[in-house]
């Protein structure tokens, strides 16, 4: 294999990657990723604390179980239990409150008020950086996140070829969706983006999504393997390989040494974490106190309750690896730079 700790890679590079099944081959791919790693991060991980406060959506994503036409039990948490989780999270060790909602009808009718109320809380009581997913919103709108200091806004094509987008995200705008990551960043916002594995791209789709996360200048850049949920119109959609997974975590490494790469545990809980640390990540997210009534997204109650999504959980796993939690300072200096 040709060396892979050179710099930028080429589309035809990035689906050679792809297709790698090889084991050796894998493991020369993984270990490449992870000397890119240490090299701007040495040992250090970052960590965030997830806090899903609602899960009302006036979407139908083909592929989510919040979709709004399914027939499933639904949250809307009081704003004090929101800040009061996130300090329950800040007092673990996190560096970052990732508040994450679906795009809930009440909320755009009152012009996230109670949003943004939960913001600016959040960020006095435990004086954390702040991420935000509350989906599309308009750009008076984010002026006003932007103005509380609210550091990220995430917000997620799953995939960069339209006529996917167009069957995964019902009735939505492909524009709409991208340019308002790009106004948000335009403000001064840090911008998440993201793909979802196992929904019918190809490897060349997911290349050029790989280049386009370039493009935008997305500081975190996140993929999740689909997981098939009870009542959606994927729910008999196998979900993928994980290595597909773990290849894209180690090209994003390669292609972007410097970002935000999540291992979230969402998808396969604490067990899921090792692999995507080997594979290049250096950020362990969706970490949950259990017993909270807080879900995840992609499985909602994954470890959640028997304490496997926690810091010191996590601490023990990553330490058994060489690596541990970065500083809060450390976390600061970063997104500052």
């Amino acid at each position: 294999m040709k060396d892979l700790n050179r710099g930028t890679l080429t589309k035809p590079e990035i689906v050679r990657l792809l297709s790698i099944e090889d084991p050796d081959e894998l493991e020369a791919l993984y270990s490449s990723a992870r000397l890119a790693r240490q090299k701007v991060f040495a040992d250090k991980v970052f960590m965030y604390g997830f806090v899903y406060f609602s899960t009302y959506c006036r979407n139908d994503c083909n592929f989510c179980y919040y979709r709004k036409s399914n027939n499933i039990d639904r949250y809307r948490k009081d704003p004090a239990e929101v800040v009061e989780v996130a300090e329950r999270l800040a007092a673990s060790g996190v560096h970052l409150i990732d508040l994450t909602i679906g795009e809930d009808p009440q909320y755009h009718q009152e012009h996230f008020k109670s949003v943004l109320d939960i913001v600016g809380q959040i960020k006095k009581k435990t004086g954390l950086p702040v991420m935000i997913s509350p989906g599309v919103v308009a750009n008076d709108l984010i002026d006003e996140f932007a103005a509380l200091g609210t550091e990220f806004y995430a917000l997620y094509q799953e995939t960069h070829n339209r006529d996917l987008f167009a069957k995964l995200r019902i009735n939505q705008d492909y524009d709409e969706r991208m340019n308002a990551k790009l106004y948000a960043k335009s403000k001064g916002m840090l911008i998440e983006e993201g793909l979802l594995a196992g929904v019918g791209e190809t490897l060349e789709n997911i290349a050029d999504s790989i280049i386009e996360m370039g493009r935008i200048g997305a500081t975190q850049v996140r993929v999740m393997s689909f997981v098939p949920q009870k009542g959606i119109p994927m729910e008999h959609v196998d979900t993928p390989d994980r290595k597909l997974e773990l290849k894209i975590i180690a090209i994003y490494r390669l292609m972007y040494p410097e970002v935000i790469i999540p291992a979230s545990l969402d998808v396969d809980g604490i067990s899921g974490l090792k692999v995507r640390m080997d594979a290049g990540a250096n950020l362990v997210t969706s970490i949950i106190p259990p017993h909270s009534g807080f879900l995840g997204v992609a499985q909602g109650c994954k470890d959640v309750d028997g304490g496997g999504r926690t810091v010191d959980e996590v601490t023990h796993i990553l330490a058994q690896m060489g690596l541990k939690p970065a500083s809060a300072d450390e976390y600061r200096a970063y997104i500052k730079r």
